[in-house]
């Protein structure tokens, strides 16, 4: 009602009034018109060009990651991603090395400059991985884990978030909003496959989100296409299908020995079959309108 609008408006302390419809408020371009850019490190997210994060999908040995790190910053990535804390299904499952994961992530960055992404899982934990991070992830199982999503909120690091397996795209928004209202703007949307009938890929990577995310929020979206399909040789064409929609980003999971990996083997690239994405993604971006960010120093 305009009567009202004109009586917040009156209100000390009030700059402007804003309809909103959306019952995500921050996170709407009803709220914001014009894209969030993200910086992580040197890494600009959502300025127009492609950002590539890759690398192992749990931490193992050191030698493993600095070997799959110098590859990702050969063949042009630009962070690199690894879970030193991990979320499985089984209990029995490797479920990373924590804290001696993080530093050897740490390490990994001394020597390439690559920032770091890497996954929290507990609300006591957000400092501890903070402390080393550049980017914190925020996993599909924990994407309405509100206790987590309000102490990262408090956080002032960048953040990634994953769809919720079974989350429509509003949900997706909303647990992003659960953050900027907390006070932490830079979130940023992965999409990374979501539950169907269909099983033989590991989920259904829903590649309409992009651009439907993209349209209802400022905020960066990129698309994981490893965890989507579980299988590495899905992985090159559902990353050019997700540049072609629009995405800002793509992380890709990178192994120097996948037949060994402690987790998600399968879905893995090898460093040689990462630098060949890395060459078709590069078309592609440039085709889309999205060229690859500059490559780091």
């Amino acid at each position: 009602y305009p009567e009202l609008e004109a009586e917040f408006t009156a209100i000390e302390g009030v700059d402007s009034v804003v309809r909103i419809s959306k019952p995500f408020k921050l996170a709407s371009r009803e709220v914001k018109k014009e894209d969030t850019v993200i910086r992580v490190g040197p890494v600009q997210i959502g300025n127009g060009h492609l950002v590539v994060m890759a690398g192992p999908c749990s931490v193992d040995t050191e030698e493993n990651v600095m070997q799959t790190a110098r590859a990702v910053k050969a063949a042009g990535g630009h962070m690199l991603r690894g879970g030193a804390f991990k979320p499985r299904t089984s209990p029995y499952a490797f479920r990373g090395h924590g804290e001696k994961g993080l530093d050897i992530l740490a390490e990994a960055r001394a020597e390439t400059g690559l920032p770091i992404v890497t996954e929290v899982v507990d609300a006591r934990d957000v400092d501890l991985v903070a402390r080393v991070a550049d980017m914190l992830q925020i996993g599909s199982r924990n994407m309405q884990n509100f206790t987590l999503l309000d102490e990262v909120g408090k956080c002032k690091r960048p953040v990634l978030l994953k769809r919720g397996m079974w989350a429509t795209v509003e949900q997706w928004l909303l647990a992003a909003e659960y953050m900027l209202s907390q006070g932490n703007p830079d979130v940023i949307l992965c999409e990374r496959g979501i539950v169907s009938h269909e099983p033989d890929t590991r989920f259904t990577f829903d590649v309409a989100a992009i651009p439907l995310a993209k349209r209802l929020s400022h905020l960066p979206v990129v698309g994981d296409p490893s965890h989507a399909t579980g299988k590495w040789y899905l992985v090159e064409p559902v990353a050019l299908a997700a540049v072609g929609a629009g995405a800002d980003g793509l992380i890709i999971e990178v192994h120097p020995d996948p037949d060994h990996a402690l987790s998600d083997g399968p879905q893995s690239l090898t460093p040689a079959n990462f630098t060949k994405l890395m060459e078709r993604v590069r078309a592609v971006a440039a085709a889309a309108g999205k060229p690859l960010h500059p490559p780091l120093a």
